[in-house]
């Protein structure tokens, strides 16, 4: 399974099992974008493996921050590195 997710009120939480790597990189994407179109929620929270996220990981991340930013849905990230919190929001601002 690479993600699972839950509900909780109003916030979509995703969680990421494990790195993405090219090959998973679309459909974990996609199943994103899938679950916040149907949940509809206000705000999306990502959870990735701790330390330091691969860049297709990130990758996904950030497609999925964009997608949400359209919606006026806030993501946020958790799980990862403060390094790769850092990058995140440089990539998301």
């Amino acid at each position: 399974m690479l993600i699972s997710h839950s509900v909780d009120g109003g916030t979509l939480r995703v969680a990421l099992h494990h790195s993405v790597d090219v090959n998973t990189r679309v459909a974990a994407a996609v199943e994103i974008e899938a679950l916040v179109h149907t949940h509809r929620p206000r705000r999306v929270t990502v959870q990735v493996p701790a330390g330091e996220p691969t860049p297709a990981t990130l990758s996904v991340v950030v497609r999925a921050h964009r997608m949400c930013k359209g919606l006026d849905i806030p993501l946020s990230l958790s799980g990862a590195s403060s390094a790769a919190q850092r990058l995140f929001t440089a990539n998301t601002t």
